[in-house]
């Protein structure tokens, strides 16, 4: 049985309701259910899907009156997969919205913005984007049927296999054993987030950008110096500044800034750097022990949350800004969610119920998770 994905609903809006909007993009990372979706509401509008990992797809795809319109006559809602591979596409995309009134939805990597340029400004007004990431803990939630009497057994199994295992569906929801799911990550990892950004970007060193990645997974819930890992692996700097960032455009790294005040005892150039997932995570650093037997245990905590948090924002289009804060003392705040009207809410991260650090200097609410609230408070 599949998991009911929280943007289902805003996909079927999207198809049915008439709208000025008529392409939706879906964003996210491979294996994260993006294909899944686009089959079943294909299937749903008995619509083709073009796949633009083949050629024989994209060809179609040409800005020629010929080819578009030949398009539009077959085609009431088109269908895109993996749109990353064909930036030009951009162009007829946009001749199917403007000239033929056809509804477009493509998946695919944000990335496309930034590798079809101004022909990808020159859409603005005319699409939607939400985004398809690994699992919430709602979508598990509301995907197990939870019964009252079993909630702190669930609760306390989802931590500990979300915090070792993480939340890409062909994972988390296989019945197999440990060294399957073990096996699938790694996978993940070679096949998907490593082979794809290196093709993608053109990129010569799939080594150098696995051993980056893997040097960013044993500094979890540190601040990240890209000079310490640039002198660690003899690497130029900008080299590993140019990875980092693609790891973080493609949903594999979760970038969290230093909040600066005009206070001068706040402190910190450096960012923290969490995963979308932690089976990615572990599979980097060779490490599925219990939780409880970890010396990590505490940056996986603080990962997950992060994780949690992140997905909140982007699926449910929050106008939020995340960071963390810290004091020249060493005290530090573990995230703060600054909205659009800046109001802050501090948040701290805690194994165990603990004291609310007052540090942070201007007005704010304050909130505790720990391992007891976690589900009440992302579900």
């Amino acid at each position: 049985m599949k998991v009911k994905r929280t943007i289902d609903t805003k996909i079927k809006e999207f198809l049915t309701k008439k709208t000025t909007d008529n392409i939706l993009f879906i964003w996210g990372p491979r294996r994260s259910g993006k294909t899944t979706l686009l089959q079943k509401f294909a299937k749903e509008m008995k619509a083709p899907i073009f796949n633009f990992d083949f050629i024989s797809d994209r060809q179609r795809f040409v800005p020629t009156e010929d080819s578009l319109r030949k398009l539009a006559q077959e085609n009431e809602i088109i269908f895109i997969d993996e749109i990353q591979n064909y930036p030009a596409a951009t162009v007829p995309i946009k001749i199917l919205n403007d000239v033929y009134k056809i509804k477009v939805v493509a998946t695919g990597s944000s990335e496309l913005r930034q590798k079809a340029g101004e022909d990808f400004d020159t859409m603005a007004g005319r699409f939607q984007e939400i985004y398809c990431l690994p699992l919430s803990t709602k979508e598990i939630y509301n995907h197990e049927h939870v019964n009252i009497h079993d909630k702190g057994l669930f609760e306390r199994n989802l931590v500990k296999n979300l915090s070792m295992f993480g939340a890409y569906p062909e994972v988390y929801l296989s019945k197999s054993s440990e060294s399957y799911k073990i096996k699938r990550l790694e996978k993940i990892i070679e096949t998907y987030v490593l082979k794809d950004i290196i093709d993608i970007y053109n990129l010569k060193n799939i080594k150098l950008a696995k051993d980056i990645l893997t040097k960013v997974a044993l500094q979890l819930g540190s601040e990240v110096s890209v000079r310490e890992i640039a002198n660690s692996l003899q690497a130029n700097m900008g080299t590993v500044t140019s990875y980092i960032e693609i790891f973080i455009k493609n949903y594999i790294l979760i970038p969290l800034p230093s909040f600066k005040t005009n206070a001068r005892k706040a402190v910190s150039e450096n960012r923290k750097l969490y995963f979308y997932d932690l089976g990615i995570r572990n599979a980097l650093i060779k490490d599925f022990r219990e939780i409880e037997l970890r010396p990590d245990a505490g940056g996986l905590w603080e990962n997950l949350v992060v994780i949690e948090f992140e997905k909140m924002k982007k699926i449910n289009g929050l106008l939020q800004t995340h960071y963390f804060y810290r004091e020249y003392g060493g005290k530090e705040v573990d995230f703060i969610i600054e909205d659009y009207k800046k109001n802050y809410t501090c948040v701290e991260i805690k194994k165990s119920k603990g004291k609310i650090r007052t540090i942070f200097p201007l007005p704010h609410k304050s909130k505790v998770i720990t391992k007891d609230n976690f589900v009440e408070e992302f579900v």
